[in-house]
């Protein structure tokens, strides 16, 4: 046989073998479409009970795409304004947090946004709002009020409102009724622009969505002009969100045509590379970038770049693990699905996707990988990095670990409960710089009153190792090194609250600070306490 004849003949059994593939594959789909609608109609024609055909196959599409991995989601019509609101980090409405700890009791302003309509409206913290366009708030629930405030930009909604503070024309405790037009609010991904020190900018930016680039730009050269020598670009717990995004933040510090990113799929063709376009604003700027267990996707393709490019030193610890990306496919009915089509690979070629996204952390990041089970790769300038899950720091610095007690605290609301309580008793406060909250007792008697678990993590473990021995019957044999150690591990709430003092305190300032002068006199307070980038700041860039 020659070799041309050879050729076709393998080509042509090359070809039969991909046929057949293709066959199989069809063939199972097929089959199991065809199960499905059976099993279907069979339910709906012979089960004991009415069938909510709705229910049990939102369940069965949302348990398929579980099955697959955490990202790929069926968004149907009904959920699609929340979904966008994800996205687009927008929503028609008031700009306002509201709080509503009774069904039967008023809506209050917990927290309107700087410039919101609420605001403009003079909408404050401690207002109650009793009506909604006429209807009583008695009965509703938290998200059936908020559902009643948001809507069509351009509309106006009309709130019968209880006033915390005089005004113009009423005084504290009348009630009047306050219009507001509503408008498109949108969050900002960009929470914090401003000088650390003499020489320290520092931006804070908490997603990627459309235009936060343009918005990093813009605060870059505000900084620049106050004198910044040094950037600090704070991504920690950043879940990420746009990729276009995140190449348009790196082409601000790298030059024009640098790859930042690509992105390989399963289809033969489907390689793409992500490349800056632009001339950058700043070649020679030290930057630093703050990450932790929190930074993600889009997170992780700018720390992973401008670490690989050797632009920027990387401070924090590991990132989330997350080199998924995704994209939006119309579906029957408008829904959509988001669904996972390519992994990304940063400029070195480490592919940030976890090993096995199935068994993470408790917070959900990378647990320990192995260098067995990971390769290395090189920077611009030669330096190695390391594959298998997230990006690596190139100092590891930790966050503080804070205690069970000011978790459960802070995740039950007792904390901004006494911020309003505190607005409520205090008309005006010094600047942001100058508060400190010292008022530590009044906080500890309004919260020995709440619900909520006040375990040591020590006494939470303890809790559940005695139910262990209660199962292996060992209860009584031991119940003399169980009524000891339970004594030793007993502590009332009071003391605990005591203890936890240094702790709960920059929460209880945070909470106030928003509430007298909206969200980034938070990011002042929560800069005060932050230890992690006080040691970062003193970490050297790394040399070239």
């Amino acid at each position: 046989m020659n070799k041309t004849r050879y050729i076709l003949s393998v080509l042509a059994a090359l070809a039969v073998a991909t046929a057949a593939s293709a066959q199989s594959k069809s063939f199972s789909l097929g089959k199991w479409v065809e199960l499905h609608n059976a099993i279907l109609k069979e339910l709906n024609r012979s089960y004991v009970d009415s069938l909510e055909v709705g229910r049990i196959e939102r369940e069965g599409v949302d348990a398929m795409l579980e099955a697959l991995d955490p990202y790929t989601v069926y968004v149907p019509e009904e959920e699609q304004e929340d979904f966008q609101m994800m996205l687009s980090n927008t929503y028609g409405g008031i700009g306002a947090v509201i709080y509503k700890a009774d069904v039967n009791g008023n809506v209050l302003i917990n927290e309107p946004y700087a410039g919101s309509p609420a605001a403009k409206a003079g909408l404050v913290c401690g207002d109650e709002i009793e009506a909604i366009d006429g209807e009583t708030t008695h009965g509703l629930t938290s998200q059936q009020s908020s559902d009643k405030m948001r809507g069509k930009p351009g509309t106006t909604v009309v709130f019968r409102v209880k006033k915390l503070r005089g005004g113009p024309t009423w005084k504290a405790g009348d009630v009047i009724d306050v219009p507001v037009t509503r408008e498109r609010i949108a969050l900002p991904s960009v929470e914090y622009v401003g000088m650390l020190n003499e020489k320290d900018g520092y931006i804070l930016m908490s997603k990627f969505t459309e235009g936060v680039a343009q918005s990093v730009r813009d605060g870059y050269n505000t900084l620049k002009k106050q004198g910044m020598k040094r950037l600090v670009f704070d991504l920690r717990g950043n879940g990420g969100g746009l990729m276009h995004e995140a190449v348009n933040i790196v082409s601000l510090f790298v030059p024009r045509g640098s790859v930042v990113v690509t992105s390989k799929g399963r289809a033969a063709g489907s390689e793409q590379v992500y490349k800056t376009t632009t001339d950058p604003v700043d070649l020679d700027i030290p930057i630093v970038v703050l990450v932790d267990s929190g930074s993600a996707s889009a997170s992780e393709i700018v720390s992973g770049a401008l670490q690989d490019l050797d632009r920027a030193t990387v401070i924090g610890t590991r990132t989330y693990g997350k080199g998924l990306v995704q994209s939006i496919r119309p579906l029957p009915y408008d829904g959509q699905l988001k669904v996972t089509t390519a992994k990304y690979y940063t400029p070195s070629g480490r592919c940030v996707q976890a090993i096995d996204y199935s068994h993470r952390n408790e917070d959900g990041s990378v647990g320990h990988i192995p260098d067995s089970l990971t390769h290395e790769f090189k920077t611009a300038h030669g330096r190695t990095v390391r594959d298998g899950g997230g990006i690596t720091p190139d100092f590891e610095v930790k966050g503080h670990r804070y205690s069970r007690l000011t978790y459960s605290i802070v995740m039950n609301g007792i904390v901004d409960q006494y911020a309003m309580k505190y607005v409520r008793e205090h008309e005006a406060l010094p600047s942001v710089e100058d508060f400190h909250f010292t008022d530590y007792a009044d906080f500890v008697d309004f919260a020995k009153d709440k619900e909520f678990d006040y375990r040591s993590s020590a006494r939470a473990f303890f809790d559940e190792m005695k139910k262990a021995l209660a199962e292996d019957g060992l209860t009584e044999a031991m119940s003399g090194e169980i009524a000891a150690l339970e004594k030793s591990l007993d502590m009332d709430k009071v003391t605990f609250l005591n203890l936890k003092k240094d702790e709960i305190i920059p929460f209880i300032e945070e909470e106030i600070a928003v509430r007298y002068w909206f969200q980034e006199a938070g990011v002042k307070v929560q800069l005060r306490y932050d230890d992690q980038l006080k040691e970062a700041l003193t970490k050297p860039a790394i040399s070239w």
